[in-house]
């Protein structure tokens, strides 16, 4: 159950984060280049949150397939 707790908070923080990443993509036709924009986006912490969830997800898949498995 907690493997599967951690799974929905850590999808829940990928969503929060790629939406986030996806809206400043709105900067691109502003004038900045893509190098800027993804330095742009490694200096937002709340983009941070994406790749947090993404670790948190593959975490949690891992022991839920673990434990399926014994």
């Amino acid at each position: 159950m907690f493997y599967a707790t951690l799974f929905l908070i850590g999808f829940g923080l990928s969503v929060a984060g790629g939406v986030t990443i996806i809206l400043y993509l709105n900067l691109i036709p502003a004038g900045l280049s893509w190098q800027g924009y993804v330095m742009f986006i490694f200096s937002r912490s709340e983009c941070y949150l994406f790749f947090i969830g993404v670790i948190l997800i593959a975490i949690s898949v891992n022991r839920l397939s673990n434990n399926e498995n014994e």
